[in-house]
């Protein structure tokens, strides 16, 4: 072992004449490793956030949508979906017909979009019967009626059906704004439709606003005839989709619109992206007040060892010999405290993402409970930052110590 280290170590231990100096070293040593765990567990959540929030939108709206640019209605359905299947990487594609209506059961109301299905084409693009909670989706297929005079069926989202007070077998009544034109105007068109399923997706934002109904039940409410209002696209790798639409908008051409899962969800990443940044700086900052411990204890030590100082450097010892001592003491505090962080984060993590024991407003932040997700990168990025700062808060009094005269030092001793 360097006598340097040695030194700064036995500097590290306490002793009763100098114990205070010791208690200042602890408290950094727990500065750091609180912002350390603080900035683990945060970067955690916030990845956390992003992956469960991509996953739950892709289980619930396509990677790749393709559109109309003049808002009309697909009308050669099969030419398209035949000539997007013919590009790599795109392993389904289904039809759908999605329009804005107004719900009622009783006295209860409630706005919402329908969405328009083939069940045996959508399931290969979206994970919807994974979602389904109760009834089945397959009774959409077809023209979405069994017999002469029963209900068509929908199906919608848990939260929508909470509002509206339905469950199983309940029948609601569904008005569109596409209704029929007489001589006394715009009459809007109400359909009677009977509860067949019930699914939970785990996003406010869809369970509370969304309704499947069948593709024919759906023509004849938005008053379609034979067209959709897009086409729906699953590819392998779904963080490719801004490619593969570039690819199949180029196959296409006008006036076809595509866009992906990413387009669609520009701002909401972004925003989720700033977040993360600016959580990181903010808790950065907690790492530089710890910082600032190790300069204040390393100055009181260097006032506390002046003699000390005084008698090695009077011994031989160089001036980077002595500024050598006190790096090694911020190191060690740095290190000390960038591990017990790491575990204490590390912990924190596992212990949230078991038990899940934080919940969150659904209808605000999409999600029930808190979600989390540790990625090595960070890690590696806060403990190396931890480390880096506490080297560096060791340089000013490093060299202050190094500077003095060992006839000053040992003068008056």
């Amino acid at each position: 072992m360097r006598y340097e280290l040695f030194v700064s170590l036995r500097y590290l231990k306490a002793r009763r004449k100098h114990a205070f100096i010791s208690v200042i070293s602890l408290i950094s040593i727990g500065g750091v490793a609180l912002g350390v765990a603080a900035l683990i567990i945060t970067l955690s959540i916030m990845n956390g956030f992003q992956v469960d929030i991509k996953k739950k939108i892709v289980a619930n709206s396509s990677d790749i949508v393709i559109a109309d640019q003049r808002n009309i209605g697909l009308s050669d359905v099969e030419t398209v979906r035949s000539r997007t299947e013919e590009v790599d990487t795109v392993i389904a594609t289904a039809p759908f017909i999605y329009g804005q209506v107004m719900l009622k059961y009783r006295d209860n109301t409630s706005g919402a979009v329908v969405k328009g299905i083939i069940p045996e084409l959508t399931s290969r693009v979206l994970d919807i019967e994974k979602n389904t909670r109760e009834g089945d989706l397959s009774r959409l297929s077809g023209n979405g009626v069994r017999k002469a005079g029963e209900k068509p069926p929908i199906v919608l989202g848990y939260e929508l059906a909470n509002n509206l007070g339905v469950t199983l077998g309940n029948t609601v009544s569904v008005m569109s704004p596409s209704g029929k034109a007489t001589h006394l105007g715009l009459i809007p068109r109400i359909k009677r439709f009977q509860v067949a399923g019930i699914f939970n997706s785990g996003m406010y934002e869809y369970d509370s606003n969304l309704g499947y109904i069948s593709m024919a039940a759906a023509r004849e409410m938005f008053n379609m005839g034979e067209d959709v209002s897009g086409i729906e696209v699953k590819i392998e790798d779904m963080f490719k989709a801004q490619n593969v639409a570039a690819r199949i908008q180029e196959k296409l051409g006008y006036p076809y619109w595509v866009r992906s899962w990413i387009d669609t969800n520009r701002n909401l990443f972004s925003a989720l992206k700033l977040e993360k940044v600016i959580m990181a700086i903010v808790l950065i900052l907690i790492i530089l007040v710890a910082a600032f411990n190790i300069i204040c204890t390393l100055i009181m030590m260097t006032l506390e060892k002046t003699r000390d100082i005084g008698i090695l450097k009077a011994l031989g010892a160089k001036r980077g010999s002595i500024m050598k001592v006190f790096v090694f003491q911020g190191a060690v505090i740095g290190v000390v405290g960038t591990f017990v962080g790491t575990v204490l984060g590390y912990i924190t993590c596992r212990l949230i993402d078991k038990y899940e024991f934080i919940k969150l407003p659904a209808d605000i932040y999409y999600l029930s409970t808190v979600p989390v997700r540790m990625q090595v990168n960070d890690i590696i990025f806060v403990c190396a930052g931890a480390i880096l700062i506490s080297l560096a808060s060791t340089i000013y009094p490093a060299r202050q110590a190094s500077m003095l005269d060992p006839c000053e030092a040992i003068r008056y001793y």
